[in-house]
């Protein structure tokens, strides 16, 4: 019985990467190290861009680490 169901996009990604050469397949693996490490650095800046607009509007307020502590472990 044949399954009916498509290869997820993953799978076919992967497929694919097996068919490239060594070395190609080192060059895909750098490429795609370099494009989460530039995804990881953007994540921060884009909260801390939504921050200042937040503060900006007046739904931050100022506050000291200690509160900000105080709350954590609370």
């Amino acid at each position: 019985m044949k399954n009916s169901k498509p290869p997820s996009r993953f799978h076919v990604v992967v497929d694919a990467a097996d068919r490239l050469t060594l070395e190609e397949q080192e060059t895909l693996v750098a490429d795609l190290n370099r494009r989460l490490a530039d995804r990881r650095r953007a994540e921060p800046a884009a909260d801390i861009r939504q921050a200042q607009r937040e503060f900006e509007r007046g739904v931050l307020q100022p506050t000291t680490p200690d509160e900000i502590m105080k709350e954590i472990l609370s």
